[in-house]
């Protein structure tokens, strides 16, 4: 069924309208987590036919020179630093595209778990522990056996070696250390989830970190502020939309295409208007 529904609205031309209309003076930034490689090949492809690509770093020094942007630009964004956005660097490579992967500093590079994925038991829970304070979340996982700094069995996040050998062909930017949900944090653990992520990644990769992705999209302009402090230029939302030269810094937006099962679904959600038709029959 759900397949149907993107198929159907695909060639009713609303994503071509979108594409032409919409996004053509606007900058479009899409939201993967851990997409294959065989998805990523299509969707990259698909992208790199019917959109003009850029980093986010172009885009970013396109709002500090006032250069005019390229039409129908797209920026591509991962977020977490899963362990198969390793799989995709010969895509990438081939394709010759730029990719942003904001990474949880200190998940990657160890054998520590996202608390989101550590075990399928928690699924029913996980959209209620978003919703609970930082420290009552870290108690309720223990019941699952996680504890953030603990070294698990299993890899769930690229290594320290992956992360090297990416760095010529991939912009990473940072995600906060552990992932929490930073508005359920208290003042003091939020400010060192945001500042200490940058601080490690520059130290351990050797990386200029100025861009941070809001876990599961949520912040607060105590959030914006500690970023600002921290030294960084911008901050990634979730919230739906497109970006020109005038959007927020700190508040930019992001469409979410996820894993993109199928062509149809990735070329609906890409454009914008799947998004666009969710707020319109929410309201």
């Amino acid at each position: 069924m759900t397949n149907a529904v993107f198929k159907l609205i695909r060639y009713t031309g609303l994503p071509f309208l979108f594409r032409e209309l919409v996004q053509r003076n606007k900058v479009t930034l899409l939201m993967f987590h851990d997409i294959d490689a065989a998805n990523a090949a299509s969707a990259f492809g698909f992208l790199k036919r019917k959109y003009h690509i850029i980093g986010l770093q172009e885009y970013l020094e396109t709002r500090q020179t006032g250069r005019q942007l390229p039409k129908k630009a797209v920026v591509i964004t991962f977020d977490d630093g899963h362990v198969g956005n390793y799989q995709l660097l010969p895509i990438i490579r081939e394709l010759q595209i730029p990719v942003t992967i904001f990474l949880c500093s200190d998940i990657v590079g160890t054998h520590r778990h996202f608390w989101f994925q550590h075990s399928t038991e928690l699924l029913p829970e996980r959209q209620q522990m978003k919703r609970m304070p930082n420290t009552q979340r870290l108690e309720a996982l223990k019941r699952y056996g996680f504890e953030q700094t603990r070294e698990y069995d299993d890899t769930q996040a690229l290594s320290h070696q992956q992360i090297e050998e990416m760095i010529p062909w991939v912009d990473f930017q940072s995600h906060t250390c552990f992932h929490p949900i930073l508005p359920q944090c208290d003042d003091e653990t939020a400010k060192a989830e945001i500042a200490l992520s940058k601080e490690h990644l520059e130290r351990d990769y050797s990386l200029h970190i100025n861009t941070i992705s809001y876990p599961n999209g949520d912040y607060s302009p105590r959030d914006i502020h500690f970023a600002q402090e921290a030294g960084y230029m911008c901050g990634i939302t979730v919230d739906f939309g497109f970006n020109d030269i005038h959007t927020d810094l700190f508040r930019l937006k992001r469409i979410s295409v996820n894993e993109g099962r199928t062509m149809d679904e990735l070329i609906v959600k890409a454009s914008g208007c799947f998004g666009f038709l969710k707020q319109l029959f929410h309201k």
